[in-house]
């Protein structure tokens, strides 16, 4: 598996993490939802390394 694909299954595993957290609702949603919405950034940014683009 290449960098790139790593970055997006990252990204899209995460973005369900934050659905979670949106459904979840409340002071622990609201918790899950910004740990998932901090690994989405992450994974984005990775797809930008250069190391990545190769």
């Amino acid at each position: 598996m290449n960098g790139r694909t790593t970055s997006w299954v990252v990204t899209g595993v995460d973005a369900a993490v934050t659905a979670a957290g949106l459904m979840t609702g409340g002071m622990l949603g609201a918790g899950i939802t910004g740990f998932g919405l901090a690994h989405v950034v992450l994974g984005v940014l990775d797809m930008f390394r250069p190391t990545v683009q190769r």
